[in-house]
């Protein structure tokens, strides 16, 4: 196949944009083939998106009630986030909707900014994850260390349940600018006047989905729990806190909450919110692929799908969505196998906003409480966190850090935390792992006098690891201290890697060797290490680079040899398989 001609002036320029353009918006868009197995046997996927449903149902009203802006938010993130990421996403798998993470993120800025801040804030930050798509990001989640994954969600785990402390205790109105500080309040309030109704419903709820989840997995409890607890509520006209009315359909699309003077001010949240929903997507779509066999999600069109939703999402209404591990989860367990199963749950979920609005409207506040709760508690994978902080210290350390900035700060700033501990303790362990190590030289054909000789003018050292600015200083100083040696070989051929500092300190160890007249050679490195070796100056004169540089070490020993006995000339051996 023939490489593409190079444009040859303005209008080529600008053709070849075109076509990148056109390329880039094919790859992140529908295919047919996607849908052709649902199209030839839809019922596996559509009883799975049944089950998802009745799953989402309360996580939806929770979350919506939760974030600020009330349960009819929820449900329209769910209807509307949810069918489009379905449609555009990068997973056949993945359910989005309103989750617990982001609920976490968007208290604060409904306290900052009020409702129609959020919904500006889910705007832009959908238009942010189209804009990650197009750049290709969403490959970077790979290198999310498993530490903080686990940290992370611990956290998640943690806050969700300290935000459903008032509606659980039947407090409202509980102060504080953080999660942990209003659930103080609420139990500080609830201990003046204890009651026993709403706590009992909240932890009835819960305990009925574990208990229930854990030997018949495939149940909706949740969804049986709250009709329990909402019958029982009704059948004995019990004092407890209800959702309350919520529109029976979906707001008109409209732009009418966004402000230009209040849009520079947003851009941080919004930053902030598009970060997490495309690290919580991300995770949960990997989470799918390893449930389901052959299953490999498109992370770029995950990126693409979710600014989609949620850019539609605001014009009905709704908060800002993320994929949900949840109920992603149940959406594989239950035998989905394309995208039409998680289509089928916004579409369930639609229809029961239209028919069966006033039924949602008496579901007690602590009955999702206790959906919520039980949630969390699912969420934890103790025995995972316990192999990872048995694994090494550094990766407890960073759990642990992760964990404690997610409850007592935010989720962003604990990712920034937790990534940032997890490099520098990485950087530290491959810059113990980088050593120096002085080798004998081969002196198989060589008399026994000459043997002392060259051992007494000539030492090779070799670099074994990263030359990089954490290791460089450690042991390559201690070169500058050699003494009685007339050539010093390093034996380059074990890099791993040579940053700008380790080719600086290398060019300061040489530069100190040469004073003292000791000729420093080099064997064995790999062109692309030659290269910042060269930029930085490492070689004293225009014609040392050539005669101190050699392929092999058998090369740089013979030369050594001359330079110590001038009357041996320099002969490369034969012998030179060795770098």
């Amino acid at each position: 196949m023939t490489e593409p001609s190079a444009p040859t002036g303005p209008a080529d320029a600008d053709e070849s944009t075109l076509v990148w353009v056109a390329r880039s918006v094919a790859a992140l868009l529908p295919r047919w083939g996607e849908w052709k197995p649902a199209a030839g046997a839809p019922g596996a996927d559509l009883l799975a998106g049944l089950i998802v449903a009745l799953v989402a149902l309360p996580l939806a009203l929770g979350f919506g009630i939760s974030s600020g802006l009330g349960a009819a938010a929820g449900l329209t993130t769910a209807v509307i986030a949810g069918a489009v990421a379905a449609v555009f996403g990068g997973s056949r798998f993945q359910v989005s909707g309103p989750t617990g993470a982001m609920t976490v993120v968007l208290v604060p800025i409904v306290g900052q900014y009020g409702p129609t801040g959020v919904l500006a804030v889910g705007l832009i930050a959908g238009m942010v994850l189209v804009v990650l798509a197009f750049a290709g990001v969403g490959r970077a989640v790979r290198y999310m260390p498993a530490p903080v994954i686990e940290g992370f969600t611990a956290g998640i785990a943690v806050v969700i349940a300290l935000q459903q402390f008032p509606a659980a205790l039947g407090i409202t109105g509980a102060a504080g600018e953080k999660v942990w500080q209003s659930a103080a309040d609420a139990v500080h309030q609830f201990v003046q006047a204890p009651t026993l109704l709403t706590p009992a419903t909240a932890l009835s709820v819960a305990a009925v989905i574990l208990l229930g989840g854990r030997y018949l997995p495939r149940v909706p409890f949740s969804l049986i729990a709250v009709a329990a607890a909402t019958l029982i509520a009704q059948l004995f006209h019990l004092d407890i806190a209800r959702i309350g009315a919520i529109p029976a359909g979906f707001a008109a699309p409209t732009l009418s909450f966004l402000h230009l003077g209040e849009l520079t001010s947003l851009i941080a949240p919004a930053l902030a919110v598009a970060a997490l929903a495309a690290l919580e997507s991300l995770l949960s779509a990997t989470a799918a692929d390893s449930m389901a066999v052959g299953a490999r999600h498109n992370p770029d069109r995950e990126l693409f799908g979710q600014g989609l939703a949620n850019i539609a999402a605001p014009l009905f209404g709704g908060v800002p969505a993320t994929g949900a591990i949840a109920r992603t989860a149940v959406n594989v367990r239950s035998g989905a196998r394309t995208r039409l199963a998680a289509l089928t749950h916004a579409l369930l979920l639609a229809a029961i906003v239209y028919s069966a609005a006033g039924l949602v409207a008496q579901i007690p506040l602590a009955a999702l409480a206790g959906v919520l709760l039980a949630t969390t508690a699912r969420m934890v994978e103790t025995a995972s966190i316990l192999a990872i902080t048995r694994a090494t210290r550094a990766d407890a350390v960073v759990t642990v850090a992760t964990f404690l900035v997610t409850v007592v700060f935010d989720l962003v700033t604990a990712v920034a935390v937790g990534v940032g501990f997890a490099a520098v303790l990485a950087l530290r362990a491959v810059a113990k792992s980088a050593r120096l190590e002085q080798v004998p030289l081969e002196t198989d054909d060589h008399l026994a006098e000459e043997h002392d000789l060259l051992r007494e003018h000539i030492v090779a050292y070799r670099i074994d690891g990263a030359l990089f600015f954490a290791a460089a200083h450690r042991f390559l100083l201690e070169l500058a201290d050699v003494s009685d040696v007339k050539v010093v070989i390093l034996r380059m051929s074990r890099i791993t890697a040579i940053d700008a500092t380790g080719a600086i300190v290398l060019k300061d160890v040489i530069t100190k060797l040469e004073h003292r007249h000791i000729t420093v050679l080099i064997s064995g490195a790999k062109p692309e290490h030659l290269r910042p070796l060269k930029a930085l100056g490492v070689f004293t004169t225009t014609d040392s680079e050539d005669r101190h540089l050699f392929d092999t070490t058998p090369r740089a020993i013979a030369y050594a040899r001359m330079l110590v006995r001038p009357e041996h000339h320099y002969t490369p051996t034969t012998n030179e398989d060795r770098p």
